[in-house]
Order: structure tokens, then sequence, then C-alpha cells
């Protein structure tokens, strides 16, 4: 079968957040298959679909995995799948994946971009926990657990700057949260073309850093659209290879847009 390796929320190569992704004729075979496919591409996720019979409430099925564990929600893979099967023709207009978080929806637009349609986050006021701050590398001021689809602590820094010189200790953050940690802050200087900026770091799923996480910012959008008072914004990821994912609240779904590039198509064999 064929395999493609897809970069994810950036109109370049070798930026954003690349994914594997595999169209499969049939149904999922066994989970271990599944794994040993993630672990062998070795990206933050690999993207599993296969054709659903018409007339259904979804079109594809799809799952995703790390190199070491499925995840129940994954945005730039779902946006890679969606760019696949627009850019192959194996699928036309918009397409609905049944997932384990429900129907998601990818919308392409005539510009090439892609608007995923995704469940919006809830998000809980925590205590920010002991000890958090050594781990992390800074002292957030003020945090929110994302509930289960997400698994996240998102913590807000002091500002742009704090985020982008964490130097955490990934291994010491595993104990925080059942996925990770969103570390975010508001834009320094809007007229860049971004709202706020985001580094998410994923350890107990094997993902020290990723490069652009799309299930992130349904907690981002909620939290920086009541923080300042607009409904569409546009986020910075700031890992190294970073990324821009514009988004729209809209109650009680939110919208992630962005584009994907093919970088690399093969076979599989094994």
């Amino acid at each position: 079968m064929r395999i493609r390796i897809v970069d994810a929320f950036t109109d370049r190569p070798f930026a954003g957040n690349p994914a594997g992704v595999l169209l499969l004729e049939d149904v999922f075979p066994d989970d271990d298959w599944l794994q040993n496919v993630a672990m062998e591409v070795n990206h933050a996720e690999t993207a599993f679909a296969h054709r659903l019979p018409e007339g259904g409430a979804a079109d594809w099925a799809l799952r995703w995995f790390t190199p070491v564990a499925e995840v129940a929600m994954c945005g730039h893979a779902t946006l890679a799948t969606a760019h696949v099967l627009h850019t192959t023709g194996a699928h036309e207009g918009p397409v609905r994946f049944a997932t384990r978080s429900g129907v998601l929806t990818a919308t392409p637009a005539a510009d090439g971009s892609i608007t995923l349609d995704f469940p919006t986050a809830p998000l809980t006021p925590a205590e920010v926990p002991a000890g958090i701050a050594g781990a992390l590398g800074a002292e957030p001021v003020a945090a929110f657990d994302t509930g289960p689809n997400v698994g996240d602590l998102l913590v807000e820094l002091a500002d742009e700057k704090t985020v982008l010189g964490l130097s955490p200790d990934h291994k010491a953050l595993g104990a925080y949260s059942s996925r990770g940690i969103i570390a975010t802050a508001r834009a320094g200087d809007p007229a860049r073309g971004y709202d706020f900026v985001s580094r998410c770091f994923f350890p107990n799923v094997g993902i020290d850093e990723d490069p652009v996480t799309g299930s992130a910012h349904t907690a981002l959008a909620p939290y920086w659209s009541a923080r300042l008072g607009r409904d569409d914004l546009t986020g910075l990821q700031a890992s190294r290879r970073t990324g821009l994912v514009r988004t729209g609240l809209r109650a009680e779904r939110t919208l992630l847009i962005g584009r994907a590039v093919t970088v690399i198509e093969g076979e599989l064999r094994a």
C-alpha cells in the first residue's frame, strides 16, 4: 500500500508537523500492526483511514498512533489525511471522519486550505501544580484542565519571550497530566500576524515537543477568544519547525484552518 509523509499546518516542506498517512483497502488491521507501523514512521502521529459504506454518518474511519500509543484526537494528522484524500482524488468535497472523538469534518477551500471542525475542549480552572515551575522552567500564572479528548494541562506564562525560552525537563513534566503540557502566552506583537503563541510537550505519549498541535488549539481557541474578545484568531506554535493555526470558535465546536504539503510518497511492504 502507499504511504505518505505530509507536513501539516504549513504551506512549505520541512515546516509544520509531519504525519504518516496510510489509506487502507478495508477494515483496520490488528492494533499491533498499526502500532508497529507508527513506530517505524516515527513521527508524532501516523494516521490510518479506510472508507466506510455510503449512507452512514461518516465517509471514512480514522485512527491516530504516536510511536508508542494510540491517541483520542489529532488535528495535524487529520489535516494530513484530508489533504491526501483530496490531492489523490480518493474523496471530493467535505469529508466526515469517524473517530474516537466523534465525527470530525474536513472541508477543502479553493485557496488550498482545509478547515477542520473539532469539538471545543472544556476548560476547567486548576491549581498550578506544586513543582511544575521547576519542570517547565517558568512559573505559570494560570492553569486549566482541557478535558478527556485533549488530556493536557494548559498553562499561561508571563509573556511570549518566556514561552520561546522554555527548556523543560520532559520526564518531569509527565507527572502533571495524562498527555502533557500546553504552554501559552499572548503574542508580544500582534502585527506579526498571530494573536497568541504556544509550545506543546507530550512526554506521556513519546513526544518531547510536538511541532504543531491541532488538538491543543481546541483548548487554546476558547481560552484566547475569551481573553481577547474575538472568535477568529491565529496561533503560532513556536517549535523549531513552527506552524500557524487559524482558529474559529463556534460555541461547542472549534474550526482549525491550515494547509498541508506531501513531502514523501512510497510503498509500505510490511
